[in-house]
Order: structure tokens, then sequence, then C-alpha cells
């Protein structure tokens, strides 16, 4: 039997959440996934959501309804796979405590927006960053209240270019992690769905969603 992913998008147009999702799903699909995709946060009230093994949000600055977000957290708890990247995964219910204590991390800011900065790889030895070298980047440089449980996998320092103060600053920029029996993926990386192309950040993606899946 192959394995089940729901991808749910929305929120911001910014974030191109229906164009991302499109691509996860062909990322899936290769690795022989049956996907579903959907749009919008009733897509996790669906009471077979504990169903699928993964779990994909692509939404953000949205909100959520409580027992959709309850629904979500529980099916986590039990072992579906969670993961997702950029805003569309951790800056989705900027409300929700319930939902960031679950993903790892809030975005908080992110100075000088689209900037080029150095993406540092600091677990090669895990099958997610295997054969990744440290690598360039153009995008959102994300700052983000992360959670110390989390299990880092790559970084990316910050200057005072674009900030003053925050020069030095070492931020998480992909990790994994569990939530009860759940595993849980996240990269910082995708601030649309044209950063696919960057072959680094989209091997990370897929791979990261494939270690999460139950």
């Amino acid at each position: 039997m192959p394995k089940k992913a729901l991808i749910a998008w929305g929120g911001w147009p910014g974030h191109t959440p229906e164009q991302s999702a499109k691509v996860v799903r062909s990322l899936l699909e290769r690795n022989g996934f049956d996907v579903t995709l959907g749009e919008g946060t009733v897509m996790f009230a669906d009471p077979k959501l504990a169903s699928f093994d993964l779990i994909v949000p692509v939404i953000t600055m949205s909100t959520i309804e409580k027992a959709e977000l309850q629904n979500l957290v529980l099916a986590v708890r039990q072992g579906s796979g969670l993961g997702g990247f950029h805003g569309t995964m951790c800056d989705s219910f900027r409300s929700e405590t319930d939902y960031q204590f679950m993903t790892g991390g809030q975005w908080v800011a992110h100075p000088g927006d689209i900037i080029d900065y150095t993406v540092a790889v600091t677990r090669p030895d895990d099958p997610i960053t295997s054969g990744v070298s440290d690598f360039a980047y153009r995008s959102e440089q994300y700052y983000m209240h992360v959670d110390p449980g989390n299990e880092v996998l790559a970084t990316t320092t910050f200057t005072d270019a674009h900030f003053p103060g925050i020069g030095g600053v070492v931020m998480p920029v992909v990790w994994k992690r569990r939530y009860g029996a759940g595993k849980v993926f996240y990269s910082a990386l995708g601030h649309n769905a044209d950063e696919f192309a960057v072959p680094e950040m989209a091997l990370i993606v897929e791979r990261g969603l494939v270690w999460a899946a139950r």
C-alpha cells in the first residue's frame, strides 16, 4: 500500500501556496505517495486525518478553527508525520501556540527582505542533508523563535547589515523533531515556488518530507 499524504494550501498569495503545493505533490508522487491536495484549513477537520502518513500545510498568515487545530495536533501526536517549509508552515497561525509547540518554531522577522546569504549544513551525516554542502541562497533570511529541542540540520548566520545588533546570530534553517508519536520536519527555505529550482533546497525538502512520513 502506498503511503498517504495530505497537502493543504491557502493564506497569503505572496508565498504562492497553490503553486508550491503542486510542486510538493510532484515530489511526493515520485516517491510513491498517494497525495490528496486541497484548499484551506477545513482539510484538517477530516475525521480520518490521522489515517494520513504525512500532513503538509502550505498555509501562511491565516487562522484556524479550534476543532481543526485540535484534530491536526492529535493526528500528529498519534503518529501522522508533519512537514513543511518557510512561512507556509512556521508562519501559518500566529496566535496558536499549540501549533507552534508542534512545529518547533515561529517566524518573527526577515531583515533586509530578499537578500543573499549562506546556508551552512551542520549535519552532513544525516540522511536529509547527506551529500549537500554549504550553499548560497537568495531569499528572505528567516529570523525565528525556535524550540531548543529541535535537531538542527542546517543554519544561517546573520550580519548587522540589515538590522543592527543581530550580527553573529546563528539561526536554524532546517530541523527535525518528534511530537508525540509523530515526526516533524521543517525548512525555512522556499519563499515561493520558484525557489524549488534551487537543487539543494528542493532535495532537502523532498528528503525531509519522506523522512517525516509515518
